[in-house]
C-alpha cells in the first residue's frame, strides 16, 4: 500500500497517510478540522522488480559496469598468478623427489 502526502489549504499542515490505492482521498484536516485537504504529488519510490527476468542489477550505470569489469579482471589475474606459481612449485617438487628404479 502506498503512502500519500497531504497538505491542508487552510492551515498549511502537512502529513503522510498510509492508504490503499482504492481508498478515498482524505478531506478533513487532523489539525484544524477544515475540509480543505489536498493530496500532493510525490516523487514515488524506486521500483525493484522481483521475479524471473527482472533484476536490480539490470539497470546499473555505465561507470558501475566499467568498475565492476575491471575489478573482476584483477581478481582473475590474481587467480591465474597463484595457479601458475603452484603448478611451477609442483613440477619442481616432482623433479626433486627420488623415483623408484626398476633395475634388477
Amino acid at each position: 500500500m502506498p503512502t500519500y502526502a497531504y497538505e491542508c489549504q487552510a492551515c498549511s499542515h502537512r502529513f503522510e497517510e498510509f492508504q490503499s490505492i482504492t481508498a478515498r482521498t482524505l478531506r478533513k484536516c487532523p489539525e484544524c478540522s477544515e475540509k480543505r485537504l489536498q493530496r500532493l504529488i510525490g516523487p514515488g519510490a524506486g521500483i525493484i522488480f522481483k521475479g524471473s527476468g527482472f533484476y536490480e542489477t539490470d539497470y546499473r550505470s555505465d561507470s558501475y559496469k566499467k568498475d565492476h569489469k575491471a575489478e573482476n579482471e584483477k581478481k582473475s589475474e590474481k587467480k591465474s598468478d597463484k595457479s601458475e606459481k603452484s603448478s611451477g612449485k609442483d613440477k619442481k617438487e616432482k623433479a626433486d623427489s627420488p623415483s623408484k628404479s626398476t633395475e634388477d
